[in-house]
């Protein structure tokens, strides 16, 4: 009926009633009687969970599909903001999840295992679903927000349920910075032993503060890259086996043949921005864009003729380390400069003052591209031309002159979507045009981005 998040009912049934009311196909409804909010049931359609159960057999005989039945389709967002249908399928999915979550994660029987993500999208599928529950390892699953009833809730959580394994993504870690080292400071987490990231690059800042305060300095952690598309970590360190090094995502799980490839199909060197490209087949790889085969050749496919383009640019280190270095459409061609978004957005990160930053590109007539930025700051921190400046000459500083915000924008938020990650497209859609038209159906809260309309409106 309802989910429960900052304390108030956030309602689901009237959703799907909204949703069905378009597409007759749907034949049952189960219903869980969550919050007892008031709802609307079709007779006809719709059935109480409770009184289902009470009838069932407690026994169940699974049934034996084809390993390539299809198992789910799930919605990701394109770069034109259209949602691609990401058919996963049975057999190979669950031999990728199974896996990485055995040795990425070291899953034992006595291990207290949390994955924060929300379990509609691909990394609760992943990793709070199939691949842990295929491990047969203890879970913790929670409903909310983390920073409710305060900041202090995910560490409470850890204290409480003697968490051992924790998964969380580089912008819930850069909130936690913000609101304060004595939130964590508060709880013991000592049963922590591996720490993981998700979602987008950790910038080495976030990965520092993780280590130190949430990990004590003794716990490996996981930078893990892959995608929805892939139904599993791709590239990842295996704890205790691969040295760790902040802001790498290291080295391919087993059997991943990843390359970085220039614009003409060659092999990058060391410490060369290319396209990060899959060259041989993997267990949980997408099959097809649901109900477009067209669309699945032409994004995945067609850049180099047998190669699986991730859309992600990256570069390797004399160690052989990948850096994820953002997703394609977020490298900027600044006056025939390539300039990653993430390596901007970890620059901003970098100064003290700074508690959370996004980049994005917007048409410049002399340069091709500008650099657009909005940042948030920490506690203590006060809004100013001259940190303005500052914070430019120290992007400038880091990177180069040529990688200077042309625009900074203080945000007192981010558009996030509700599993955590920054809704770049609207951003740069805000900074092309002033306005938002894309989907924003997956946006959290919609006030950040009317406090950033009004703010750019003013300039």
């Amino acid at each position: 009926d309802g989910g429960w998040r900052r304390g108030k009912v956030v309602p689901l049934k009237p959703v799907v009633d909204e949703a069905l009311a378009k597409y007759k196909s749907v034949k049952r409804v189960i219903v869980l009687n969550r919050c007892g909010n008031d709802v609307s049931m079709d007779a006809k359609r719709d059935v109480w969970w409770h009184e289902e159960v009470a009838t069932a057999s407690p026994k169940h005989v699974a049934k034996a599909f084809d390993s390539e039945h299809p198992l789910f389709v799930l919605y990701t967002s394109g770069s034109t903001g259209k949602p691609k249908g990401i058919l996963h399928t049975s057999g190979g999915y669950l031999t990728g999840t199974y896996s990485t979550c055995k040795y990425i994660f070291d899953m034992k029987d006595e291990d207290i295992y949390w994955c924060t993500a929300d379990v509609g999208w691909i990394t609760g599928h992943s990793y709070i679903v199939y691949g842990p529950l295929a491990n047969g390892v203890t879970q913790v699953m929670y409903e909310g927000a983390p920073n409710a009833p305060d900041f202090g809730r995910f560490w409470k959580m850890i204290e409480e349920y003697g968490v051992t394994i924790f998964y969380t993504a580089p912008t819930a870690i850069r909130a936690f910075i913000k609101a304060g080292d004595h939130f964590p400071a508060a709880h013991d987490l000592s049963s922590l032993r591996l720490l993981g990231s998700v979602g987008e690059p950790i910038n080495p800042e976030a990965w520092n503060w993780y280590h130190k305060h949430i990990g004590g300095g003794r716990c490996p952690i996981v930078d893990t890259w892959w995608q929805t598309e892939t139904g599993a970590i791709l590239i990842s360190p295996i704890p205790g086996a691969t040295p760790c090094k902040a802001g790498t995502a290291t080295h391919p799980f087993f059997g991943i043949d990843a390359a970085i490839l220039d614009d003409a199909g060659n092999e990058c060197k060391p410490g060369q921005d290319g396209r990060l490209v899959i060259r041989k087949p993997w267990p949980s790889m997408i099959r097809t864009i649901y109900g477009d085969k067209e669309r699945y050749k032409n994004t995945y496919w067609s850049d180099y003729p047998g190669l699986y383009t991730a859309g992600d640019g990256a570069r390797r280190d004399k160690d052989g380390n990948f850096w994820i270095i953002g997703r394609l459409d977020d490298v900027l061609n600044v006056s025939g400069h390539r300039l990653g978004t993430a390596e901007i957005e970890s620059a901003l990160v970098s100064h003290p003052a700074v508690a959370e930053a996004a980049v994005v590109g917007r048409p410049d007539d002399m340069k091709g591209q500008a650099v657009a930025a909005f940042v948030t700051l920490k506690g203590g921190f006060e809004e100013s031309d001259a940190l303005q400046a500052e914070l430019r000459n120290h992007v400038g500083k880091v990177i180069g002159a040529i990688a200077k915000p042309d625009d900074l924008h203080f945000a007192p938020g981010l558009p996030k979507t509700r599993s955590g990650k920054i809704m770049r497209r609207l951003l740069k859609e805000l900074v092309c045009t002033g306005t938002i038209s894309g989907n924003v159906t997956t946006l959290e809260d919609f006030t950040v981005i009317e406090a950033l309309q009004r703010r750019i409106a003013k300039k």
